[in-house]
């Protein structure tokens, strides 16, 4: 067996062992889909960082864990934890009853909403309820995307990340973004060419995921983000992330 082959087999048996879904080590690999902020985001070290990273660790660190983040594409970060390629998610993943098939939900840490982003100089568009026939951008698998594929008559252009989908609008080959409000509310602080129109017009709480049926994890999870909230160190890293999104 050559070299590399070897250092291959050696890297995919390490990662199995940490993702074979049980208790026995303290290390978790974590999947994130890292285009997020101030969810979860590359730094300009190269690092995952985030108000799910920061919580997601403060929560391992109750339990006695060691949590390790992989960057992880969006549209397929819960049939990679099905097929048991990690041990978690925390991507701002908001509860789902179709979700909830598939993965096991933890306690919810978040609530969280769907908002509309249009161009600052958009007069016509004021709500959801303004987005009929329009062109909407959106980024793929989330709920957002839903909620835009139930707009009577709209053209629906889905994208990996939401990053796209704004810049799909700031190029005119979009009339606007449905988002979740946290990520919406920074970019237009960051993009003042952009704005949020209207309110939040869905109810959603966010919660780290597991593989269906880890019990065990998902026992250690709950019970170190009760710890984390009654430590006071959630309202702690709200405020730092969040600010005043953190509503």
């Amino acid at each position: 067996m050559n070299a590399p082959r070897a250092a291959i087999l050696l890297a995919a048996a390490l990662l199995g062992a940490a993702c074979d879904g049980g208790m026995g080590g303290s290390r978790i690999v974590i999947a994130t889909d890292a285009t997020y902020p101030p969810m979860e985001s590359i730094a300009a070290d190269g690092t995952i960082v985030g108000f799910d990273v920061d919580l997601m660790r403060a929560v391992c660190r109750e339990e006695g864990l060691e949590a390790e983040f992989i960057n992880q594409g969006f549209d397929g970060i819960l049939p990679g934890l099905s097929q048991g390629r990690y041990n978690a998610v925390a991507s701002s993943l908001s509860i789902t009853e179709d979700r909830a098939r598939a993965v096991d939900f933890t306690d919810p840490y978040y609530s969280a909403g769907q908002v509309v982003g249009v161009l600052a100089k958009e007069t016509g568009i004021r709500g959801l309820e303004d987005l009929g026939g329009k062109t909407i951008a959106v980024q793929r698998s989330t709920t957002g995307h839903r909620a835009a594929q139930k707009v009577p008559g709209a053209v629906v252009k889905d994208f990996e990340t939401v990053n796209e989908a704004y810049m799909e609008v700031q190029a005119g080959r979009a009339d606007a973004v449905i988002n979740d409000y946290p990520p919406t509310f920074l970019y237009v602080k960051e993009h003042p060419e952009v704005r949020i129109v209207g309110r939040t017009f869905t109810e959603e709480n966010y919660g780290f995921a597991v593989r269906k049926g880890n019990a065990a994890l998902l026992g250690k999870l709950n019970d170190g983000l009760r710890k984390v909230k009654a430590s006071g160190e959630y309202e702690r890293l709200k405020a730092k992330w969040l600010g005043e999104t953190g509503r």
